[in-house]
């Protein structure tokens, strides 16, 4: 139990109010901010509305969900840098799904110190013999860095080389899958989409 001095302390840096103000700005409904974050609608309710104040771990998961750090919740002042640097050493590595599934491709947020940025961006590494889609609002770029990358969008698939790029309609489903065994990294630039999307099951496999 939290008491007088605490609560009053936390309640002045509005956690509920951004945690809201950041949430519709993606267009997320609480059932779904939940179903990615592993939290129930009606404890996010909660916090939105300013009857819980979360724990640092469980900020931390809704944090991850929309690629801000914890500072989107405590910087009093929310002035937006002119420039948001990420150096290499301090990007971490993720899987493209958290449930313990062999990856499809692993990725690194390369924009992760932005707050409300207007797109997002990836460095992708694209693992042998497994595929997986998804489709979201806006659009995607990709750019491939080193191999060969088979990009299906809809029911059509290009294979992109080192080198090539492509821009296209990510409300489509689409595809990636690495050819052949040399290694295949990929910048992928996202617009529009919530980062809460979740990669879809059953991809065609070739």
């Amino acid at each position: 139990m939290l008491s007088p001095t605490l609560s009053e302390a936390l309640k002045s840096y509005r956690i509920g109010e951004r945690l809201r103000a950041l949430r519709t700005a993606r267009r997320l409904g609480l059932v779904e901010l939940g179903s990615h974050t592993g939290l129930s609608p009606a404890l996010l309710s909660k916090i939105e509305r300013g009857r819980l104040f979360p724990t640092l771990p469980t900020l931390m998961r809704i944090a991850m969900v929309f690629n801000v750090g914890l500072g989107y919740f405590f910087d009093e002042e929310r002035r937006r840098p002119a420039i948001a640097l990420v150096r290499a050493a301090e990007r971490l590595e993720f899987p493209d799904l958290p449930d313990g599934e062999p990856p499809a491709y692993t990725f690194e947020c390369l924009d992760y110190s932005a707050t409300e940025r207007k797109f997002n961006c990836y460095l992708a590494r694209f693992r042998p013999g497994r595929v997986r889609g998804h489709r979201h609002a806006g659009a995607e770029f990709i750019y491939v860095i080193r191999g060969r990358l088979g990009l299906r969008v809809a029911d059509q698939e290009h294979v992109l080389e080192a080198g090539d790029a492509a821009y296209f309609d990510a409300s489509a489903a689409h595809y990636y899958r690495r050819i052949g065994r040399p290694a295949c990294h990929a910048l992928v630039v996202t617009q529009g989409q919530s980062e809460a999307a979740v990669a879809a099951r059953g991809a065609p496999r070739k």
